[in-house]
């Protein structure tokens, strides 16, 4: 297999169509009360602002409202595929235990989208992907058994399986850069309210780094992976994010930028920015 006969999962699949879902997302989760939800919420149990018809009653005001979390949260695809292809479509008079089933596949099949986003870009961003092509068919083989495959599959190997594949695309994105970069910049580091504004940081490894509040505006990060990275409150306007490893839509919308900030092209900028980024 060449690198052009495996472009990877189509990433147009892979974002959410709330209109082709049950809510899932609004149900199937818990929140507890904090700076991003104004109350609190079981897992499984509808949110109070839910109507029948599977729509928000508050979706224009979430924000004001204190319900920050629900503008943060992307469920990558997996909500309409549950709804529509592993349960036949919406039905707000579905059986509880099947409601109950289809929320445990839910939060299986929105990490396994999660799986699919990183090892699509894995596959563009290396010359060899075969190995994603294993993973990715692996997969789409298990989600379309339906819902006892998904929930037979074991995650944490195939987590295990898919880190070491996006490991090497890493190293292979990263080597491209010769930049000197502090040590402090490394896998998990404490960022927090750090400040790199107008700084280049590209190749840098910051997988699973703290950067919450973080001033990385005007920043370039060309290469830098950032799988995992906490980017909470992380200031990026102005910041070139188009070149970065392993950004998600999650991660973009819980950072503040601006209509400057560059994004990949997969990657859509968040309402909730506006002009001012907040």
């Amino acid at each position: 297999m060449t690198s052009s006969s495996f472009p990877g999962p189509d990433r147009a699949d892979l974002r959410a169509d709330c209109g082709s879902c049950a809510a899932l997302c609004c149900a199937a989760f818990g929140f507890t009360r904090s700076a991003d939800f104004p109350v609190d919420k079981a897992p499984g149990d509808p949110c109070r602002n839910l109507a029948d018809d599977f729509s928000c009653t508050v979706h224009e005001s979430l924000r004001p409202r204190g319900y920050r979390g629900c503008t943060v949260f992307d469920c990558a695809g997996a909500g309409q595929r549950v709804t529509g292809q592993l349960y036949g479509g919406v039905d707000r008079h579905q059986r509880q235990d099947v409601r109950v089933e289809m929320f445990a596949v839910f939060r299986v099949v929105r990490q396994l989208h999660d799986l699919l986003w990183y090892l699509a870009e894995g596959a563009v961003r290396r010359f060899q992907p075969e190995a994603s092509a294993v993973l990715v068919e692996r997969i789409e083989d298990a989600i379309g058994q339906g819902p006892t495959a998904v929930l037979g599959l074991d995650l944490v190997g195939l987590h295990e399986e898919v880190r070491a594949v996006l490991v090497e695309v890493s190293a292979e994105v990263r080597g491209g850069y010769a930049t000197v970069l502090p040590t402090v910049l490394s896998p998990g580091a404490d960022l927090i309210g750090r400040r790199f504004h107008g700084v280049s940081l590209c190749g840098a490894d910051l997988r699973g780094a703290y950067l919450i509040g973080a001033d990385l505006s005007g920043a370039d990060l060309g290469g830098v992976d950032l799988l995992g990275a906490d980017l909470r409150g992380a200031r990026v306007h102005g910041a070139d994010l188009s070149g970065s490893l392993f950004l998600t839509q999650m991660q973009v919308n819980a950072a503040q930028g601006d209509e400057r900030t560059r994004l990949p092209v997969d990657v859509v900028r968040p309402s909730h920015w506006g002009s001012g980024g907040a």
